[in-house]
């Protein structure tokens, strides 16, 4: 008989997300896809009709886990600004009923966030100690839960333009991490950072990492805009460049597009992704030069929170 899906609402999502070890879940998901046990397709794209917007549909199975399922995101043209929401659905491979259907907002940015801390664990220098961020917005403070205590920070900065007058996203900064220094300064951020987490709704480039003085990792999110990217296209020339899932990524990430087609970055010059760092297939980067990691978001990443909130709620 056709099963009818739980429906977990934001609020609920949050409160199930804060029980379960998002960094830990995703490490297992990467090291599914390493080892053939868990299937990602590449992000499908598509228009509404009259230039109204577009949704994006990101699918994956889990095996294992005996799931599959899609999280749809719609972004709906409308008069007062774009409208953009996100929902997940979880599927039974065993019955083919729907198991869960989840509010995906708080997925998206938990999921976006852990997936950087996994990186920085896998790709960060081990005696790190100068962690810079840009940005200020929940993805940013969630950025910051996951990675405050990945390394023995001696130096954990932020910086946003629109932090002079937000006393109260300041106090939300402070209460996850009470050391965090709040800088004024886009340059004085970086300067000297270790590792540099862009967590911006930025269109376009944030830093120039040839500004930077000595070789650091550069982690970046971007948003959902037309090619978006936070870094100039041509630097990935000369960075060691490593993202998410290296069969999906080249091809919707707004800054590696621009590359390949203007500047001759070629994407097998990708030196691993993350089943190739948690599977131990390559290693940890040298720093000769700059490391840039780029993740665009799996739909792998949200079907197993979902399964994660669906094993909770039973």
């Amino acid at each position: 008989m056709p099963s009818t899906p739980q429906v977990i609402t934001q609020a609920l999502a949050r409160e199930y997300l804060a029980r379960v070890d998002v960094p830990q879940i995703l490490r297992k998901l990467f090291r599914d896809l390493a080892a053939g046990q868990a299937v990602q397709p590449a992000q499908q794209l598509v228009e509404f009709p009259r230039g109204a917007g577009d949704f994006i549909n990101y699918l994956g199975v889990l095996a294992e886990d005996g799931v599959y399922g899609i999280k749809t995101s719609p972004y709906i043209v409308r008069e007062q600004g774009p409208l953009v929401t996100a929902w997940t659905l979880l599927m039974s491979m065993q019955t083919g009923q729907p198991l869960l259907l989840c509010d995906a907002g708080e997925l998206t940015t938990a999921r976006t966030a852990a997936t950087t801390a996994v990186a920085v664990d896998a790709l960060a220098p081990l005696t790190a100690n100068r962690l810079a961020i840009i940005g200020s917005g929940k993805v940013a403070q969630a950025h910051l839960h996951y990675v405050k205590g990945l390394r023995d920070w001696q130096s954990i900065s932020l910086y946003s333009p629109s932090l002079n007058e937000d006393a109260e996203t300041v106090s939300l900064l402070k209460n996850i991490e009470p050391r965090l220094n709040i800088v004024d300064s886009r340059e004085a951020v970086i300067q000297d950072a270790d590792v540099i987490m862009l967590c911006t709704s930025s269109a376009g480039p944030v830093i120039d990492p040839s500004s930077l003085r000595k070789p650091a990792l550069i982690t970046s999110i971007s948003t959902n805009a037309p090619r978006a990217h936070e870094v100039p296209p041509q630097s990935l020339n000369d960075m060691q460049v490593f993202c998410d899932y290296r069969l999906t990524t080249p091809g919707s990430a707004g800054e590696m597009l621009i590359a390949a087609e203007q500047h001759g970055w070629d994407r097998s010059t990708i030196a691993g992704d993350l089943p190739d760092l948690l599977s131990g297939k390559v290693p940890r980067p040298d720093y000769d030069r700059h490391v840039f990691f780029r993740s665009i978001g799996l739909g792998l990443e949200d079907i197993a929170l979902a399964n994660a909130i669906y094993r909770l709620s039973r």
